[in-house]
């Protein structure tokens, strides 16, 4: 289904910027506990012709634990797997939050940093792996919908617009923060300094309506799960009925983590908090895929824990 990957020129400099051919890293999250990310996200990059040419060698990003502990170890990890990518001659397209934002924060440091890069270098060439030259980019893939496919290109592969139905954004924590790393020229990744739109263009640009309200790009609590699960889970529970009092019908996030906590977890959000919520969560690739006419299978919509189909329905979404 994949394309081979292509190979990289002499000088180390991804060939494929222009068109759409990118080194796929979904995350440990997508392949074990949130798999329907990684199916949606492969199925409508199928649809739009955005290649998505997997890295087998490639390891787990670290996740922040690893920079907490050992800080040049975590940075010698992800140089590896740039210095993967770079040889594909491609950049790195994720769909999860946590490795962009580790991933980011590591490039950006090994890309303004020299001597740094060198250091880091100097500890890959000794394990007999190929030094990074610092010359990819990590992306989110609801950055290429927005800014490499655009708002036209994805309206053509609507077969079944979504109708106004209402849906809540939740962008997450780390697609967003630390703001010196997704700030460039005033504008922030995925939105801009006064907030976050890409996830809204996109819902918009499906026939939805966005809801918004004031949790959305707020932490899931994902990362405090284990140290206190009681605040964990009014925590993103909370969201989800903020969400829901504001009127949505679904709640969709760009991130396999948040995904789990909203959507997995809430049942036991709300034993804790004491009151319903019943508002479907799911993968924005699952709501795209959804509005281009796929197969529910395909997309995953068997694993969502609260099941959208009577919200579908209500707008005559079959």
């Amino acid at each position: 289904m994949h394309a081979a990957p292509t190979k990289s020129t002499s000088n180390h400099l991804p060939t494929n910027r222009k068109t759409m051919q990118f080194a796929y890293y979904p995350g440990c999250a997508a392949k074990q506990i949130q798999k329907e990310a990684d199916w949606s996200a492969r199925a409508i990059a199928e649809k739009l012709s955005i290649g998505l040419h997997d890295m087998p060698a490639a390891t787990c990003c670290g996740a922040g634990n690893l920079q907490e502990h050992d800080l040049a170890a975590a940075l010698a990890i992800n140089a590896r797997i740039f210095s993967q990518a770079e040889e594909m001659g491609m950049d790195i397209v994720t769909i999860c939050n946590t490795c962009l934002q580790t991933f980011s924060y590591a490039n950006h440091r090994l890309t303004n940093e020299p001597e740094l890069l060198a250091n880091i270098n100097a500890v890959l060439e000794k394990a007999g792996v190929r030094p990074y030259r610092g010359t990819i980019e990590v992306k989110h893939l609801i950055w290429v919908l927005v800014e490499n496919v655009g708002e036209a290109k994805l309206k053509k592969y609507i077969t079944n617009p979504l109708n106004g139905l209402r849906v809540a954004p939740f962008y997450g924590c780390h697609a967003m923060r630390p703001s010196e790393i997704f700030i460039n020229q005033g504008v922030q990744r995925g939105g801009t300094v006064q907030g976050p739109k890409y996830l809204e263009t996109i819902i918009q640009t499906l026939g939805a309506q966005s809801v918004d309200y004031y949790g959305k790009d707020k932490c899931c609590g994902f990362h405090y799960m284990l140290v206190n699960e009681k605040e964990f889970l009014h925590m993103s529970g909370g969201h989800s009925l903020e969400a829901k009092n504001a009127g949505a019908e679904i709640m969709v996030s760009p991130c396999t983590l948040c995904d789990f906590a909203l959507g997995a977890y809430q049942a036991r959000s709300e034993k804790a908090m004491g009151t319903s919520i019943n508002l479907p969560e799911m993968n924005i690739a699952q709501l795209v895929g959804k509005a281009f006419g796929l197969d529910e299978k395909t997309l995953g919509f068997n694993r969502l824990s609260v099941d959208p189909s009577p919200a579908l329905r209500a707008h005559g979404i079959g």
